[in-house]
């Protein structure tokens, strides 16, 4: 609910603080006195554009203040503030700021914290609704149609999002498998001819190190043969120095006990013994180890070129070629697992749309029965504002599947027709200015129980009409106002007569400078101002007679 709205040098005000309370408010006012500069005011500070005009004459900068009660804690606006790194203390109020230069540019602030036009927009259509014979955005505009019924028909949209969201995934999901699969394909005849070179191959990992060392222990034996040959001859032939130690050994065995020394002698000697064995089996693994066979080292050539071969080939190492193998192995199989996938995929996204359709469907009768009941309640508002002859409904039609969306498969707009016989046209076509205020309060009463904003601001909606219609429409303002803050600019007095609040807009001059400025009337100052609005300029003992009565009417 607005509290408040300070207003600085904006075309014919100079400085104005007003105070707002709930229920309905009126404000009126000789015509030119200055009722559309308050309400351009507030739309200035809701993020409307900011036109260099507002700025009044010989100052260089604007502003408007609007300051509104602390939104619920539950309210979706909190959500959206947080999501901008607006904090609200507890017990804080909302306060809107907007500064415009004469020179062209704004800025814009929410509790002292800088923010964009934008934002105040956002924030703007949970805070306040204004309806007026021109306004596109509210009721005339047939793209907030489809919410408007479906918070009057309870029409829940949250399935239909789910399935929309799971089909899309879907769709995403085989579409991506499906340009894997193509990509693949492309590589198929390279894959399978690798993996049947490589499989026949069979890399292992740290071959290529084991036949370079192998082949290199054959050359060096290859040249160490002989050496090793006569090392053998010397160390293990019958006449070798192994076998000398053995029968020295043997004799001076017999001989050890005879005296301590010969002991010791003869435990040098079976250590020098072991030694010697020692070097007679690393002689013997050398002599395998080194063993040069030119088959062997031929074999082992032609694998070493070819495994290096495959390694360039494929822009690996050697040893990361069994790896390779298996990646090119498992790639394969996914290509042909990928084509059986696909058509599982196309199953689960035919399952998935046809879910979206069902729960659209569903969706699409629950919107059809509440327009139904949206008819029957603006039909039942249009005789006591005497639009008896005209008709509404609201239309359900399907959307193209392009279309189809999160809030399901339906266009929403609502639709009269003005004169038996005339066709149904949209809202917003509706030529009389009368007629199509009319129109949008009968809506608006029948809407009203299904939320919006706090504040309601109706803008010379009871233009052309009078006596009963006016009458009418004062009823359902108030009507409108219980529970809410609705305000509505005025020329009418059964309208302004059924307000809790009356503000009289008056502009004034010294013959120098003009301007523009509002005050709250008492009772009786009141009396006199619907009194005026009976007769006009001179102010009659009737008028104020029927003043009373239409004030004692309320």
């Amino acid at each position: 609910m607005l509290i408040s709205l300070s207003i600085r040098n904006v075309v014919l005000i100079e400085g104005l603080d007003l105070e707002f309370g709930g229920g309905l408010g009126v404000l009126t006012g000789e015509t030119g006195a200055g009722k559309s500069i308050l309400l351009d005011s507030l739309g200035l500070a809701l993020g409307a554009r900011a036109d260099t005009g507002l700025v009044r004459q010989g100052e260089d900068r604007a502003s408007v203040t609007a300051t509104f009660i602390e939104p619920r804690l539950d309210h979706p606006l909190r959500a959206v503030l947080a999501d901008n790194g607006i904090d609200l203390e507890p017990g804080e109020p909302l306060m809107i700021r907007r500064t415009l230069r004469a020179d062209g540019g704004s800025r814009a602030f929410v509790n002292d914290q800088p923010c964009s036009a934008g934002l105040l927009r956002e924030i703007a259509a949970f805070l306040v609704e204004i309806h007026g014979q021109h306004d596109d955005r509210g009721l005339l505009n047939p793209r907030g149609h489809r919410a408007l019924l479906d918070a009057f028909g309870r029409c829940e949209t949250a399935a239909v999002a789910s399935a929309h969201e799971a089909w899309r995934a879907a769709e995403a999901t085989l579409n991506q498998a499906r340009a894997e699969v193509e990509n693949a394909a492309r590589d198929r005849d390279f894959l399978e001819h690798a993996v049947s070179e490589l499989a026949a191959f069979d890399p292992q990992e740290g071959e290529e190190d084991a036949l370079a060392t192998e082949r290199s222990d054959m050359q060096k034996g290859a040249r160490l043969a002989e050496e090793l040959v006569t090392v053998g001859d010397l160390l293990l032939g019958s006449e070798g120095g192994l076998s000398q130690l053995r029968q020295a050994a043997r004799r001076l065995d017999r001989m050890a006990a005879e005296h301590p020394l010969l002991a010791e002698a003869l435990a040098s000697l079976d250590r020098a013994i072991i030694e010697a064995s020692e070097a007679e089996e690393k002689l013997a693994a050398a002599n395998e180890a080194l063993s040069f066979d030119p088959a062997r080292l031929d074999a082992i050539e032609t694998r070493l070129f070819d495994l290096r071969g495959f390694a360039r080939k494929h822009r690996v190492d050697a040893d990361q070629l069994g790896a390779l193998y298996k990646e090119m192995t498992e790639k394969l199989a996914r290509m042909e697992a990928g084509e059986e996938g696909l058509h599982q995929l196309k199953s689960d996204l035919e399952a998935k749309a046809a879910a979206y359709r069902m729960a659209a469907e569903a969706l699409t009768a629950e919107r059809r029965k509440a327009a139904g009941r949206l008819d029957h309640a603006v039909a039942a508002e249009l005789e006591p504002l005497k639009l008896d002859t005209a008709r509404f409904r609201t239309c359900v039609d399907s959307l193209d599947e392009g279309q189809w969306g999160l809030k399901g498969a339906d266009r929403v707009e609502f639709e009269i027709s003005t004169n038996p016989g005339a066709p149904f046209a949209p809202l917003i076509k509706i030529a009389s200015g009368g007629e199509l205020s009319r129109f949008i309060l009968a809506l608006k009463v029948a809407l009203a129980e299904e939320g919006g904003a706090d504040t309601m601001i109706f803008d010379e909606i009871d233009r052309g009409v009078g006596g009963a219609v006016a009458s009418a429409i004062g009823d359902r303002l108030a009507r409108l106002s219980v529970g809410n803050q609705v305000l509505v600019v005025t020329h009418s007095p059964q309208v302004a007569a059924r307000g809790g609040t009356h503000m009289l807009i008056a502009k004034a001059s010294d013959g120098i400078v003009t301007r523009t400025g509002v005050c709250e009337l008492n009772a009786s100052n009141r009396r006199e101002e619907i009194a005026r609005m009976l007769s006009g300029a001179a102010i009659t003992d009737e008028a104020r007679a029927q003043a009373d009565r239409l004030l004692e009417g309320v």
